[in-house]
Formats: structure tokens, sequence, C-alpha cells
């Protein structure tokens, strides 16, 4: 069972959210939290596999408890629960570590695939709400910068398929090799780059110029060491 913790001040969409992920069958909610500060508590007694953390609450607000919870426990996986209003938000929360966003409204069949999801570590942001991410750190940034030389030639083209939105099964498919080669070279590049999670991923996919505006793939600039298969 995926064990799940859901964070929000709103007991309707607390109640809501658990009907969905338990009439899936493999999921639990094994604890609600109706602020930030129950959310660290619930997360550090129940050690979920997912928690859901709405941004907006209480006390601590969700970005404070997502800080604070990776501070004590870096392998949590913490997926915010967002509305399109929350666009200043959403780039914070996934410096501070947040896994990925669902948008509140988003259907039953989406909230659970991303839970199953979240439990796995793959990635979860549909590409309109990743697209969104993108330009605002882009826009803040506003520029380019080089492409690493630490990266093979195969791991640059991982993460120009990360940076349009592809999730491990669709870039094996992309590139005819298995899911777990493509988990090994995302393992890489996070390493290399020293970087958090999938989408802080997707904003460098960007910024080296790899991926233009419309989420297509360019000509990746050279700096890779190499072919790896």
């Amino acid at each position: 069972m995926i064990r799940v913790v859901i964070a929000d001040d709103q007991a309707l969409v607390r109640a809501g959210v658990r009907m969905m992920l338990e009439a899936a069958g493999d999921m639990e909610v094994c604890g609600e939290a109706a602020d930030g500060a129950e959310a660290v508590h619930l997360a550090s007694m129940h050690r979920p596999d997912v928690i859901l953390m709405d941004l907006r609450m209480p006390r601590v607000d969700g970005l404070e408890a997502t800080r604070r919870i990776l501070a004590g426990d870096p392998a949590a996986r913490i997926v915010v629960l967002t509305t399109f209003s929350d666009d200043a938000n959403l780039y914070a929360a996934l410096g501070a570590g947040a896994l990925g966003f669902l948008v509140k409204d988003d259907p039953p069949d989406r909230m659970v695939d991303a839970v199953r999801r979240a439990a796995v570590g793959e990635p979860l942001l549909a590409p309109s709400l990743l697209r969104r991410v993108v330009q605002r750190a882009l826009a803040a940034e506003r520029q380019t910068v080089p492409l690493p030389g630490v990266l093979t030639e195969r791991e640059v083209q991982v993460l120009t398929l990360v940076g349009m939105g592809l999730s491990n099964a669709e870039i094996g498919d992309r590139l005819h090799v298995g899911v777990t080669t493509v988990k090994s070279h995302v393992a890489a590049i996070m390493e290399k780059l020293e970087l958090r999670n999938r989408t802080q991923a997707a904003v460098v996919a960007h910024r080296f110029g790899l991926v233009d505006a419309e989420f297509n793939a360019l000509e990746p600039p050279r700096g890779g060491r190499g072919a790896d298969m």
C-alpha cells in the first residue's frame, strides 16, 4: 500500500482527496493535516510514501513545511497541491525540494496516477504547468548559460527529453533503451549538476538552451564527453 499524508486547511478538500485515493485500492491515507506545522509532525511520525501539500495554510504555510520536512528527511516525496493563482510560489516550492505539482481541480485519475508516480520518484508535472514554472525561472535569470562538459552525449539527450516533460518510459521509447537505463542516466545528471528533482532538471535543460519555449528539442550544443549507451 502507498501511504499518504494530506495537508490542506480545507476539510472538504482533504475529504475529497482521501476518497479519491482510497478508492484506488492501493493507497492508504495515514494522516491529515490542517496546517503546515501539523504536516511536519505527521510526516515525522508516519514517514509516508507521499505527502500532498497545500501551499496556503495557517500557522506554517506549505512552502515552509516542505523545507522543514525535507531538512529532516531529504528522501521525502512531497507533491504540492496548487491552483493557478499560486504561480509566485511554484518555483519556490520546487527550490525547496518538492517533487512536483498537482492542480487541485485535476480529475481523480490524474491525481491517483500522480501519487503512484511520486511514490516511485517519477515526474508528475503536467506540460502546461511545467511550462509555467520554466518560464518563470528563466524570466528571473534572463540568460542562457553554457552546457557543462561533465555530461556525456547520452546524458545531454536524456536531459533534453526531461526538459520536454517526458517520463522515463517515454524517454526510453525515444532513445530505444530500457527504463532502468533512463533512470541511471537521470540519477547521474542529478548528481553531476547537483539537482534535487526532475523539475529542476527541466529548468536546467531550458537554461542550457536544449529546449525552446514551445518545449521542442533544439540541436544540443557541444560539451558532452562522448556517447554513453
